[in-house]
């Protein structure tokens, strides 16, 4: 399996290096636009250096891609995004994951007035590896856990860059493996179950702005409260960007993600991923 993810990343690299920029693609009514990243590190320290430390080497891969559409008065906007990292410290039993995400966000809208549009939205979220603690235990793995939500609302849009969706009629399915719900809740599915179904109301905001020239900030939020379970705890998902171009091909990335989900556990989840690296834009 890490040969594989390995023999990606090197693919992904040597387009990335081959390949020439482009910008904007745009065919009639589709817009698509995205960037690859490749993101090193590493360190080593032999066995004479007095200030501590442990050798290892790190590597992250992104892929962030909008694929959008615009005709009169209907607006199709999709985003996915591919995240995957790895760090091996010397004499570490395993190599482990530093970052892994599989996300799909669709959202269609026929103008009402103005800003504002008839709209329907759905979204997917699962990783594509397994994931352990400390003690070697398996958290994850591909599509364990899985969410989806969908629904109808109405969508605020003022511009590709800054728009909320309400959606007060929201499907939300959880899915995972009977092996993390055998003996115990696992990701607020019950114990002996493989998914859990929710119906309540979804909040969701994107925003992005450059802070000066070559850095650009985008933040994405979705709130999301259940109808059937305890409305009044909000789950929100926060999370943003920070893309700073050095070059045409060389950039540096910011990641900063925080969770709260009181199914699953009741405490603030965070993730901060920062890397230089190779960048490119199409």
């Amino acid at each position: 399996m890490k040969n594989k993810i390995f023999s990606v990343l090197a693919f992904c690299f040597f387009v990335a290096v081959q390949a020439q920029e482009i910008t904007n693609d745009t065919l009639e009514h589709w817009t698509k636009k995205g960037t690859i990243s490749l993101l090193f590190n590493q360190s080593s320290f032999n066995k004479e250096w007095q200030a501590g430390g442990s050798s290892n080497y790190a590597g992250n891969f992104a892929l962030n891609y909008d694929i959008n559409y615009k005709k009169g008065k209907v607006v199709w906007d999709n985003k996915f995004i591919v995240a995957y990292g790895l760090t091996k410290i010397k004499d570490a039993p395993r190599i482990s994951k530093t970052d892994d995400r599989l996300e799909l966000n669709s959202l269609w809208g026929k103008k009402a007035d103005s800003d504002w549009y008839y709209s329907a939205f759905f979204n997917f979220k699962t990783q594509m590896d397994a994931g352990y603690n400390a003690d070697g235990i398996c958290l994850s793995h591909f599509f364990s856990p899985a969410y989806f939500q969908l629904g109808p609302g109405m969508l605020w849009k003022k511009s590709n860059n800054f728009s909320v969706n309400l959606a007060p009629a929201t499907m939300k399915l959880i899915v995972v493996d009977p092996y993390f719900t055998a003996t115990t809740s696992s990701f607020g599915v019950l114990q002996g179950n493989q998914s859990r179904l929710e119906f309540g109301a979804s909040i969701s905001g994107y925003y992005k702005f450059n802070l000066i020239t070559n850095v650009s900030i985008e933040n994405r939020i979705n709130l999301y409260s259940n109808y059937l379970d305890h409305p009044k705890n909000v789950d929100f998902d926060y999370q943003m960007s920070v893309y700073m171009k050095i070059n045409q091909f060389l950039s540096a990335n910011i990641a900063l993600q925080t969770i709260y989900d009181d199914n699953s556990i009741q405490a603030l989840q965070t993730r901060e991923v920062f890397g230089l690296g190779i960048n490119y834009g199409f």
